[in-house]
């Protein structure tokens, strides 16, 4: 199980410190070989904030050893809770200049949040300035990420847009939001029509989703806010971050579930799938707009999900 970072003893902090400075430092390298042909003074940017990394990297191993000795165990990033972790580069099979910048943004903003917090942690000064002066490299980081984009501009100026605070909007509401959107209109489906397919009677189809909503929003709501506390990840208050997850599940339950209102079963089936479908058009739209997911492959995953489990419902109320 993953170890909070509350937890974390100093030689622990500087180990992880060193195993993000080199995952960082390959997600450059990576993203400098993606774009060389292209964009070749992108690519170079990104070698050089490559090379930088390994600077980092080594004068964090210097710290260690000379602290700690020369073993240096092993600690990732998914080793400790609340740290935000790289989407591979590898796994991306379309890439553009902006959306590597908006990866850097957001990975630079939890490099310096990840050094702020570790400074305070520490009470060696030497170690407490390292920490402090890497965490202001990696604010200048973040501006840099926001210029990575240029080659991309044929003419005229472009309004730059407030990267940090979508960034902070993605992973404190966004994020949680979606999880539990997908949740809530995908889970309840199948108790929901199972119900109704059992009982052609919209009030027991009314009862059984109204429960299904309501537990699955509290049931994620806690979840997420247990997860993390956001103090490395920036994911915000872990009570806030909870209520959204928590809503946006009960929401998307509740959405197929209120047109068994209707007194009549075969319209309130009727607008029941109607809102279903809706829903999992909403759900690849905000992955598609957020996350960078190709809308057709968005759309196909969960529509796909969604109507296997609607029809896993449909057998077993039929049965």
């Amino acid at each position: 199980m993953a170890k909070a970072f509350s937890k974390l003893t100093e030689p622990e902090i500087l180990a992880l410190a060193v195993s993000m400075e080199e995952e960082d430092s390959r997600i450059y390298g990576d993203l400098a070989e993606r774009f060389r042909k292209d964009y070749p003074s992108t690519a170079s940017t990104l070698s050089a904030m490559q090379a930088e990394e390994s600077v980092h990297r080594q004068r964090l191993i210097d710290t260690y050893r000379s602290r700690f000795g020369d073993h240096i165990p092993q600690i990732q990033r998914s080793d400790v809770k609340g740290v935000v972790r790289q989407k591979p580069v590898w796994l991306m099979k379309t890439l553009t200049v902006d959306q590597a910048r908006r990866q850097i943004g957001v990975m630079e903003l939890a490099s310096r949040t990840f050094y702020e917090v570790a400074a305070k942690r520490t009470e060696d000064a030497a170690t407490r300035k390292l920490l402090g002066d890497l965490a202001l490299v990696e604010a200048g980081h973040e501006a840099l990420a926001d210029t990575l984009d240029s080659e991309q501009v044929a003419s005229g100026a472009r309004a730059i847009e407030d990267e940090s605070q979508r960034r902070m909007f993605v992973l404190q509401v966004v994020q949680p939001g979606l999880a539990g959107l997908m949740d809530g209109s995908v889970s309840t489906l199948a108790p929901l029509f199972a119900a109704a397919f059992a009982t052609h009677s919209s009030r027991d189809a009314l009862l059984v989703g109204l429960a299904s909503s309501v537990g699955a929003g509290i049931s994620m709501g806690f979840a997420e806010a247990l997860s993390d506390d956001g103090a490395i990840s920036g994911r915000g208050h872990p009570l806030i971050r909870g209520s959204v997850c928590g809503l946006m599940t009960a929401a998307g339950g509740l959405g197929h579930t209120l047109p068994f209102i209707v007194s009549d079963f075969h319209a309130a089936f009727t607008l029941a799938v109607a809102v279903v479908v809706v829903e999992l058009v909403v759900i690849s739209w905000i992955r598609h707009h957020y996350m960078d997911t190709p809308f057709l492959s968005a759309a196909f995953q969960v529509i796909v999900g969604g109507m296997l489990v609607f029809f896993a419902g449909m057998l077993i109320g039929s049965s």
